[in-house]
Protein backbone atom coordinates (compact mmCIF):
# COMPACT_ATOMS: atom_id res chain seq x y z
CA UNK A 1 0.00 0.00 0.00
CA UNK A 2 0.89 3.37 -1.03
CA UNK A 3 0.72 6.37 0.81
CA UNK A 4 0.84 9.70 -1.38
CA UNK A 5 3.62 11.94 0.03
CA UNK A 6 1.55 14.88 1.92
CA UNK A 7 -2.00 13.44 0.44
CA UNK A 8 -3.44 11.51 3.49
CA UNK A 9 -2.53 13.13 6.88
CA UNK A 10 -4.96 12.07 9.50
CA UNK A 11 -4.34 14.95 12.17
CA UNK A 12 -6.51 15.79 15.69
CA UNK A 13 -9.57 18.02 15.45
CA UNK A 14 -8.76 21.60 17.70
CA UNK A 15 -9.11 24.76 17.58
CA UNK A 16 -7.83 27.57 15.55
CA UNK A 17 -4.86 29.98 17.22
CA UNK A 18 -6.17 32.74 19.96
CA UNK A 19 -5.03 35.56 21.82
CA UNK A 20 -4.65 35.15 25.58
CA UNK A 21 -4.06 38.17 27.65
CA UNK A 22 -4.33 35.84 30.77
CA UNK A 23 -1.60 33.29 31.61
CA UNK A 24 -4.18 30.56 33.62
CA UNK A 25 -6.03 30.61 30.62
CA UNK A 26 -3.68 30.69 28.25
CA UNK A 27 -2.08 27.54 29.69
CA UNK A 28 -5.42 25.78 30.04
CA UNK A 29 -5.34 26.07 25.96
CA UNK A 30 -1.93 24.83 26.01
CA UNK A 31 -2.75 21.77 28.38
CA UNK A 32 -5.96 20.84 26.00
CA UNK A 33 -4.05 21.20 22.79
CA UNK A 34 -1.28 18.65 24.38
CA UNK A 35 -3.74 16.49 25.84
CA UNK A 36 -5.53 16.12 22.43
CA UNK A 37 -2.09 15.52 20.95
CA UNK A 38 -1.12 12.72 22.80
CA UNK A 39 -4.44 11.08 23.32
CA UNK A 40 -4.39 11.29 19.47
CA UNK A 41 -1.52 9.93 18.73
CA UNK A 42 -1.23 7.44 21.40
CA UNK A 43 -4.73 6.40 20.42
CA UNK A 44 -3.81 5.88 16.41
CA UNK A 45 -0.71 4.02 17.21
CA UNK A 46 -2.85 1.68 19.70
CA UNK A 47 -5.11 0.85 16.82
CA UNK A 48 -2.39 0.17 14.62
CA UNK A 49 -0.45 -2.10 16.60
CA UNK A 50 -3.39 -4.35 17.18
CA UNK A 51 -4.91 -3.70 13.12
CA UNK A 52 -2.39 -3.45 11.30
CA UNK A 53 -0.64 -0.34 9.27
CA UNK A 54 -2.81 3.04 8.89
CA UNK A 55 -4.49 4.00 5.57
CA UNK A 56 -3.17 7.96 6.32
CA UNK A 57 -0.09 9.30 7.91
CA UNK A 58 -0.88 9.83 11.45
CA UNK A 59 0.53 13.53 12.56
CA UNK A 60 -0.24 15.65 15.63
CA UNK A 61 1.56 19.00 16.46
CA UNK A 62 3.33 20.39 19.79
CA UNK A 63 1.30 23.31 20.79
CA UNK A 64 3.38 26.35 21.15
CA UNK A 65 3.18 30.23 22.56
CA UNK A 66 3.39 33.01 20.19
CA UNK A 67 4.22 36.84 20.82
CA UNK A 68 4.65 39.60 18.06
CA UNK A 69 5.28 43.34 19.55
CA UNK A 70 6.41 46.52 17.60
CA UNK A 71 7.40 48.22 20.90
CA UNK A 72 10.31 47.56 23.57
CA UNK A 73 8.88 46.05 26.59
CA UNK A 74 8.52 48.57 29.88
CA UNK A 75 10.03 46.78 32.38
CA UNK A 76 12.13 47.09 35.70
CA UNK A 77 15.89 46.42 34.35
CA UNK A 78 16.97 44.89 37.29
CA UNK A 79 14.74 41.85 36.04
CA UNK A 80 16.79 39.41 33.43
CA UNK A 81 13.65 37.48 32.66
CA UNK A 82 9.91 38.22 31.28
CA UNK A 83 10.64 40.24 28.78
CA UNK A 84 11.66 40.05 25.08
CA UNK A 85 15.33 41.81 23.42
CA UNK A 86 13.04 44.19 21.40
CA UNK A 87 10.40 44.07 18.58
CA UNK A 88 9.48 40.73 16.36
CA UNK A 89 7.88 37.73 16.50
CA UNK A 90 8.68 35.48 19.16
CA UNK A 91 7.86 31.67 19.87
CA UNK A 92 8.08 28.25 21.66
CA UNK A 93 6.91 24.92 21.11
CA UNK A 94 5.74 23.53 24.36
CA UNK A 95 5.57 19.76 26.05
CA UNK A 96 3.98 18.55 29.48
CA UNK A 97 2.42 21.93 30.12
CA UNK A 98 0.71 20.20 33.05
CA UNK A 99 4.28 19.15 34.50
CA UNK A 100 5.18 22.69 33.61
CA UNK A 101 2.04 24.58 34.61
CA UNK A 102 3.61 26.81 37.56
CA UNK A 103 6.47 27.99 35.71
CA UNK A 104 4.49 28.58 32.46
CA UNK A 105 2.22 30.48 34.17
CA UNK A 106 5.20 32.88 35.77
CA UNK A 107 6.88 33.26 32.43
CA UNK A 108 3.72 34.22 30.33
CA UNK A 109 2.55 36.10 32.94
CA UNK A 110 5.62 38.48 32.88
CA UNK A 111 5.82 38.52 28.86
CA UNK A 112 1.66 39.91 28.64
CA UNK A 113 3.10 42.43 31.36
CA UNK A 114 6.20 43.77 29.87
CA UNK A 115 4.94 44.36 26.90
CA UNK A 116 1.24 44.89 27.04
CA UNK A 117 0.32 42.79 24.35
CA UNK A 118 -1.66 39.24 24.25
CA UNK A 119 -0.10 35.93 23.66
CA UNK A 120 -1.17 33.55 20.72
CA UNK A 121 -2.04 29.95 21.86
CA UNK A 122 -1.99 27.60 19.11
CA UNK A 123 -0.70 24.16 17.40
CA UNK A 124 2.82 24.79 16.21
CA UNK A 125 4.38 23.61 12.81
CA UNK A 126 6.84 20.83 14.33
CA UNK A 127 4.69 17.27 14.63
CA UNK A 128 5.04 15.12 17.71
CA UNK A 129 6.86 11.92 17.84
CA UNK A 130 4.80 9.05 18.72
CA UNK A 131 7.82 7.68 20.98
CA UNK A 132 7.26 11.12 23.55
CA UNK A 133 3.07 10.82 23.68
CA UNK A 134 3.08 6.94 24.52
CA UNK A 135 5.39 8.16 27.19
CA UNK A 136 2.60 9.44 29.04
CA UNK A 137 0.74 6.25 29.09
CA UNK A 138 2.20 3.52 31.03
CA UNK A 139 -0.16 0.89 28.66
CA UNK A 140 1.33 1.65 25.84
CA UNK A 141 4.93 1.26 24.04
CA UNK A 142 6.34 1.63 20.80
CA UNK A 143 8.83 -0.99 19.97
CA UNK A 144 12.20 -0.75 18.47
CA UNK A 145 11.95 -0.20 14.48
CA UNK A 146 11.64 -3.68 12.71
CA UNK A 147 9.54 -5.50 15.61
CA UNK A 148 5.81 -4.41 13.65
CA UNK A 149 4.75 -5.04 10.05
CA UNK A 150 5.40 -1.88 9.22
CA UNK A 151 7.77 0.62 8.96
CA UNK A 152 6.92 3.13 11.86
CA UNK A 153 8.46 6.45 10.22
CA UNK A 154 5.82 5.91 6.78
CA UNK A 155 3.00 6.49 9.07
CA UNK A 156 4.10 8.38 12.43
CA UNK A 157 6.59 11.29 13.25
CA UNK A 158 9.80 9.86 14.91
CA UNK A 159 12.46 11.46 17.05
CA UNK A 160 13.78 14.70 14.56
CA UNK A 161 17.47 15.29 15.44
CA UNK A 162 17.23 19.16 13.86
CA UNK A 163 14.58 19.80 16.88
CA UNK A 164 16.45 18.57 19.54
CA UNK A 165 19.36 20.58 20.32
CA UNK A 166 21.25 23.24 22.24
CA UNK A 167 21.57 25.58 19.67
CA UNK A 168 19.44 28.42 21.99
CA UNK A 169 21.16 28.04 25.01
CA UNK A 170 24.45 27.51 22.95
CA UNK A 171 23.35 31.11 21.32
CA UNK A 172 23.80 30.04 18.02
CA UNK A 173 21.33 32.15 16.77
CA UNK A 174 18.55 29.56 15.99
CA UNK A 175 15.43 30.97 14.76
CA UNK A 176 11.80 28.61 13.79
CA UNK A 177 11.30 27.98 10.26
CA UNK A 178 8.95 30.82 9.83
CA UNK A 179 11.59 33.24 11.32
CA UNK A 180 10.01 33.53 14.88
CA UNK A 181 12.96 33.57 17.89
CA UNK A 182 12.66 31.85 20.47
CA UNK A 183 10.70 32.56 23.49
CA UNK A 184 12.10 29.74 25.69
CA UNK A 185 15.67 28.08 25.96
CA UNK A 186 14.55 24.42 24.85
CA UNK A 187 12.28 23.44 21.97
CA UNK A 188 9.74 20.91 23.00
CA UNK A 189 11.63 18.14 21.47
CA UNK A 190 14.43 18.77 23.65
CA UNK A 191 12.42 18.79 26.62
CA UNK A 192 10.78 15.72 25.83
CA UNK A 193 13.93 13.79 25.04
CA UNK A 194 15.57 14.97 28.38
CA UNK A 195 12.34 13.77 30.19
CA UNK A 196 12.54 10.51 28.84
CA UNK A 197 16.28 10.00 29.91
CA UNK A 198 15.85 11.31 33.13
CA UNK A 199 13.78 8.01 34.15
CA UNK A 200 16.14 6.02 32.50
CA UNK A 201 19.17 7.48 34.05
CA UNK A 202 17.61 8.61 37.58
CA UNK A 203 14.82 5.86 37.66
CA UNK A 204 12.58 9.10 39.31
CA UNK A 205 9.77 10.61 37.13
CA UNK A 206 10.50 14.25 36.37
CA UNK A 207 7.23 15.14 38.50
CA UNK A 208 9.42 14.38 41.82
CA UNK A 209 11.87 16.51 40.79
CA UNK A 210 12.54 19.78 42.99
CA UNK A 211 13.42 23.22 42.65
CA UNK A 212 16.63 22.90 44.62
CA UNK A 213 19.54 20.17 43.42
CA UNK A 214 22.08 18.70 45.10
CA UNK A 215 24.83 16.84 43.28
CA UNK A 216 27.24 14.12 44.89
CA UNK A 217 29.88 11.86 44.30
CA UNK A 218 29.61 9.83 47.56
CA UNK A 219 26.74 7.34 48.50
CA UNK A 220 27.17 8.35 52.59
CA UNK A 221 25.50 11.34 51.51
CA UNK A 222 22.21 9.29 50.44
CA UNK A 223 22.03 7.71 53.27
CA UNK A 224 22.51 10.82 55.43
CA UNK A 225 19.78 12.42 52.73
CA UNK A 226 17.45 9.73 53.56
CA UNK A 227 17.82 10.23 57.33
CA UNK A 228 17.13 14.22 57.20
CA UNK A 229 13.96 13.59 54.88
CA UNK A 230 12.77 11.32 57.49
CA UNK A 231 13.74 13.95 60.51
CA UNK A 232 11.30 16.43 58.48
CA UNK A 233 8.36 14.09 57.34
CA UNK A 234 8.47 13.68 61.67
CA UNK A 235 7.71 17.15 61.67
CA UNK A 236 4.58 18.60 61.13
CA UNK A 237 6.01 21.94 60.77
CA UNK A 238 9.07 21.86 58.70
CA UNK A 239 6.83 22.25 55.12
CA UNK A 240 8.00 18.77 53.46
CA UNK A 241 5.36 16.40 52.09
CA UNK A 242 7.48 13.66 51.01
CA UNK A 243 10.04 11.50 50.28
CA UNK A 244 10.89 9.46 46.94
CA UNK A 245 13.39 7.21 46.34
CA UNK A 246 14.92 4.86 44.03
CA UNK A 247 11.83 4.02 41.54
CA UNK A 248 9.37 6.23 42.51
CA UNK A 249 8.44 4.88 45.61
CA UNK A 250 7.55 8.01 47.75
CA UNK A 251 6.74 7.42 51.83
CA UNK A 252 4.56 10.52 53.95
CA UNK A 253 5.87 9.02 57.13
CA UNK A 254 8.80 9.07 58.58
CA UNK A 255 8.46 5.61 59.62
CA UNK A 256 7.33 3.39 56.24
CA UNK A 257 10.33 1.67 55.17
CA UNK A 258 11.52 1.99 51.72
CA UNK A 259 12.43 -1.64 49.62
CA UNK A 260 15.76 -1.73 48.59
CA UNK A 261 15.82 -1.82 44.64
CA UNK A 262 17.15 -5.19 43.02
CA UNK A 263 18.94 -2.74 40.60
CA UNK A 264 20.23 0.75 41.35
CA UNK A 265 20.29 3.39 38.30
CA UNK A 266 23.14 4.80 36.98
CA UNK A 267 22.49 7.68 39.03
CA UNK A 268 20.39 6.85 41.85
CA UNK A 269 17.98 10.29 42.93
CA UNK A 270 16.39 11.13 46.28
CA UNK A 271 13.46 13.74 46.56
CA UNK A 272 12.35 15.77 49.44
CA UNK A 273 9.42 17.31 47.76
CA UNK A 274 7.70 20.60 49.40
CA UNK A 275 4.21 22.33 47.65
CA UNK A 276 5.06 23.78 44.80
CA UNK A 277 8.53 22.20 43.95
CA UNK A 278 10.32 24.26 47.02
CA UNK A 279 11.83 20.82 48.06
CA UNK A 280 15.55 19.46 47.72
CA UNK A 281 16.60 16.78 45.25
CA UNK A 282 19.67 14.97 45.52
CA UNK A 283 21.64 12.87 43.10
CA UNK A 284 24.57 10.83 43.27
CA UNK A 285 25.97 11.29 40.29
CA UNK A 286 28.95 9.05 40.84
CA UNK A 287 32.64 9.56 39.91
CA UNK A 288 33.56 11.79 36.47
CA UNK A 289 32.38 14.66 33.64
CA UNK A 290 30.91 12.72 31.59
CA UNK A 291 28.24 11.44 34.19
CA UNK A 292 28.37 15.18 35.57
CA UNK A 293 27.54 16.39 32.27
CA UNK A 294 24.58 13.76 31.86
CA UNK A 295 22.81 14.85 34.45
CA UNK A 296 22.88 18.69 34.56
CA UNK A 297 21.87 18.44 30.59
CA UNK A 298 18.59 16.55 31.01
CA UNK A 299 17.90 18.25 34.39
CA UNK A 300 18.28 21.60 33.02
CA UNK A 301 15.12 21.24 30.99
CA UNK A 302 13.15 21.35 34.06
CA UNK A 303 14.01 25.30 34.84
CA UNK A 304 15.47 24.04 38.28
CA UNK A 305 16.39 27.66 40.29
CA UNK A 306 19.68 26.19 41.46
CA UNK A 307 22.48 23.41 41.57
CA UNK A 308 25.26 22.80 44.00
CA UNK A 309 27.77 20.17 43.90
CA UNK A 310 28.39 18.75 47.50
CA UNK A 311 30.93 15.66 46.84
CA UNK A 312 34.51 14.74 47.59
CA UNK A 313 37.57 16.49 46.27
CA UNK A 314 41.46 16.02 46.58
CA UNK A 315 43.00 18.85 48.61
CA UNK A 316 46.22 20.09 47.04
CA UNK A 317 47.91 22.57 50.32
CA UNK A 318 50.05 20.90 52.52
CA UNK A 319 47.63 23.64 55.19
CA UNK A 320 44.61 21.62 54.25
CA UNK A 321 43.07 18.36 56.74
CA UNK A 322 41.49 15.69 55.60
CA UNK A 323 37.15 16.91 55.89
CA UNK A 324 38.48 20.81 55.65
CA UNK A 325 35.92 22.71 53.04
CA UNK A 326 36.57 24.03 49.87
CA UNK A 327 34.05 26.94 48.81
CA UNK A 328 34.77 27.22 45.03
CA UNK A 329 35.00 30.36 43.39
CA UNK A 330 36.56 29.60 40.20
CA UNK A 331 37.29 26.94 38.16
CA UNK A 332 39.91 25.40 36.21
CA UNK A 333 38.25 23.28 33.35
CA UNK A 334 40.38 20.18 32.28
CA UNK A 335 36.98 18.01 31.90
CA UNK A 336 36.77 17.99 28.43
CA UNK A 337 33.29 17.27 28.04
CA UNK A 338 32.02 20.81 27.43
CA UNK A 339 34.60 22.13 25.23
CA UNK A 340 32.47 22.20 22.05
CA UNK A 341 29.59 23.58 23.65
CA UNK A 342 31.02 26.41 26.01
CA UNK A 343 34.90 27.18 25.02
CA UNK A 344 37.50 26.76 27.87
CA UNK A 345 38.40 30.30 27.58
CA UNK A 346 34.89 31.53 28.73
CA UNK A 347 34.77 32.43 32.82
CA UNK A 348 32.33 31.02 34.80
CA UNK A 349 31.99 33.42 37.13
CA UNK A 350 31.29 32.52 40.84
CA UNK A 351 27.40 34.44 41.77
CA UNK A 352 27.23 36.44 44.86
CA UNK A 353 23.85 34.45 46.50
CA UNK A 354 24.96 31.81 46.32
CA UNK A 355 28.61 31.82 47.38
CA UNK A 356 27.20 34.05 50.46
CA UNK A 357 24.02 31.17 51.02
CA UNK A 358 26.73 28.27 51.46
CA UNK A 359 29.28 30.50 53.50
CA UNK A 360 26.47 30.76 55.71
CA UNK A 361 25.50 27.98 55.95
CA UNK A 362 29.10 26.48 56.76
CA UNK A 363 28.89 28.97 59.44
CA UNK A 364 25.44 27.76 60.83
CA UNK A 365 26.36 23.97 60.95
CA UNK A 366 30.05 24.55 62.06
CA UNK A 367 29.52 27.38 64.70
CA UNK A 368 31.99 28.83 63.44
CA UNK A 369 32.63 32.60 62.05
CA UNK A 370 34.83 35.25 60.49
CA UNK A 371 38.28 34.55 61.13
CA UNK A 372 37.83 31.30 62.64
CA UNK A 373 35.99 29.48 59.91
CA UNK A 374 39.52 29.76 57.87
CA UNK A 375 40.44 26.96 60.03
CA UNK A 376 37.87 24.86 58.54
CA UNK A 377 37.43 25.89 54.97
CA UNK A 378 38.96 27.55 52.13
CA UNK A 379 38.21 29.64 48.97
CA UNK A 380 39.59 29.49 45.77
CA UNK A 381 40.32 27.33 42.57
CA UNK A 382 38.98 24.06 42.13
CA UNK A 383 39.96 22.34 39.55
CA UNK A 384 38.17 19.70 37.35
CA UNK A 385 39.64 16.65 35.20
CA UNK A 386 38.75 13.84 33.27
CA UNK A 387 41.35 11.73 34.72
CA UNK A 388 40.96 9.84 37.86
CA UNK A 389 44.52 8.30 38.42
CA UNK A 390 46.37 11.43 37.36
CA UNK A 391 48.58 10.77 40.44
CA UNK A 392 50.49 8.26 38.03
CA UNK A 393 51.58 10.43 35.37
CA UNK A 394 54.56 12.63 35.21
CA UNK A 395 53.60 15.09 38.00
CA UNK A 396 55.91 18.32 36.31
CA UNK A 397 53.01 19.24 34.00
CA UNK A 398 49.81 19.23 35.94
CA UNK A 399 51.52 20.24 39.01
CA UNK A 400 52.78 23.07 37.05
CA UNK A 401 49.54 24.17 35.90
CA UNK A 402 47.82 23.37 39.16
CA UNK A 403 50.17 25.68 40.91
CA UNK A 404 49.82 28.49 38.45
CA UNK A 405 46.44 28.70 38.69
CA UNK A 406 46.50 28.49 42.26
CA UNK A 407 44.13 25.44 42.33
CA UNK A 408 43.49 24.47 46.18
CA UNK A 409 41.38 21.50 45.34
CA UNK A 410 40.89 18.68 42.46
CA UNK A 411 37.91 16.72 41.23
CA UNK A 412 36.35 15.25 38.29
CA UNK A 413 32.50 16.97 38.38
CA UNK A 414 32.61 20.09 39.92
CA UNK A 415 33.92 22.63 37.01
CA UNK A 416 31.43 20.47 34.32
CA UNK A 417 28.22 21.51 36.97
CA UNK A 418 29.36 25.01 37.50
CA UNK A 419 30.05 25.60 33.57
CA UNK A 420 26.37 23.88 32.51
CA UNK A 421 24.61 25.42 34.85
CA UNK A 422 26.60 28.62 33.58
CA UNK A 423 25.20 27.66 29.91
CA UNK A 424 22.00 26.96 30.69
CA UNK A 425 21.32 29.89 33.01
CA UNK A 426 20.98 28.25 36.14
CA UNK A 427 22.67 29.32 39.58
CA UNK A 428 25.15 26.83 40.63
CA UNK A 429 28.11 26.72 43.20
CA UNK A 430 30.32 24.04 44.84
CA UNK A 431 31.13 23.38 48.10
CA UNK A 432 33.41 20.14 48.09
CA UNK A 433 34.66 18.20 51.36
CA UNK A 434 38.85 17.32 51.56
CA UNK A 435 38.96 13.15 51.06
CA UNK A 436 42.47 12.93 50.67
CA UNK A 437 46.11 15.05 49.61
CA UNK A 438 47.85 13.07 46.85
CA UNK A 439 50.54 16.00 46.87
CA UNK A 440 51.76 15.20 50.23
CA UNK A 441 51.06 11.57 50.75
CA UNK A 442 47.82 11.04 51.96
CA UNK A 443 46.06 8.98 49.67
CA UNK A 444 42.19 7.44 49.67
CA UNK A 445 43.12 4.40 51.28
CA UNK A 446 41.07 2.20 53.71
CA UNK A 447 41.99 3.64 57.43
CA UNK A 448 43.18 6.98 56.53
CA UNK A 449 40.44 9.06 57.46
CA UNK A 450 40.41 10.83 60.99
CA UNK A 451 37.82 11.38 63.08
CA UNK A 452 37.37 14.87 62.21
CA UNK A 453 37.15 13.86 58.79
CA UNK A 454 34.28 11.72 59.79
CA UNK A 455 32.59 14.27 61.65
CA UNK A 456 32.70 16.67 59.07
CA UNK A 457 31.18 14.42 55.94
CA UNK A 458 28.41 13.88 58.30
CA UNK A 459 28.00 17.76 58.63
CA UNK A 460 28.58 18.46 54.70
CA UNK A 461 25.20 17.14 53.27
CA UNK A 462 23.31 19.14 55.87
CA UNK A 463 25.35 22.39 54.88
CA UNK A 464 23.96 21.95 51.17
CA UNK A 465 20.59 21.45 52.68
CA UNK A 466 21.09 24.74 54.90
CA UNK A 467 22.49 26.53 51.66
CA UNK A 468 19.21 25.57 49.37
CA UNK A 469 16.65 26.16 52.69
CA UNK A 470 18.18 29.82 52.34
CA UNK A 471 18.34 29.86 48.59
CA UNK A 472 14.35 28.88 49.01
CA UNK A 473 13.45 32.25 50.39
CA UNK A 474 15.53 34.55 48.14
CA UNK A 475 12.77 36.20 45.35
CA UNK A 476 13.51 34.53 41.99
CA UNK A 477 14.56 37.55 40.15
CA UNK A 478 17.54 37.40 42.65
CA UNK A 479 18.68 34.34 42.18
CA UNK A 480 18.28 34.57 38.62
CA UNK A 481 20.57 37.32 38.11
CA UNK A 482 21.49 39.70 34.65
CA UNK A 483 25.03 37.76 35.17
CA UNK A 484 23.33 34.80 33.92
CA UNK A 485 21.97 36.42 30.68
CA UNK A 486 23.91 37.10 27.52
CA UNK A 487 23.35 40.15 25.09
CA UNK A 488 20.12 38.28 23.19
CA UNK A 489 18.41 36.57 25.47
CA UNK A 490 15.19 34.23 25.51
CA UNK A 491 12.09 36.01 28.15
CA UNK A 492 11.41 32.71 29.44
CA UNK A 493 13.89 31.65 32.16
Amino acid sequence: MNIPQEAAIKTPDIPAPEAFDDAGKAVDRLIMLYQAAVRFLSDNFAAAATDGRPLSRVRAFYPEIRLTTTTYAKTDTRLSFGHVAEPGTYATTVTRPDLFTDYLKQQIGLLIKSHGMPVVIGASDTPMPVHFAAANNPNLTVPQEGSMDFNLRDNFDVPDLSTTHDDIVNGEEFTYPDGARPLAPFTAQRVDYSLARLQHYTATAAEHFQNHVLFTNYQFYVEEFEAYARQMLDDPGSGYTSFVSTGNVEIRDADTPIPVPEKLPQMPTYHLKRDGGGGITLVNIGVGPSNAKTATDHIAVLRPHAWLMVGHCAGLRNSQRLGDFVLAHAYLREDHVLDDDLPVWIPIPALAEIQIALETAVADVTKLEGYELKRIMRTGTVATIDNRNWELREHTGPVQRLSQSRAIALDMESATIAANGFRFRVPYGTLLCVSDKPLHGELKLPGMASNFYKTQVAAHLMIGIRAMERLREMPLERIHSRKLRSFEETAFL
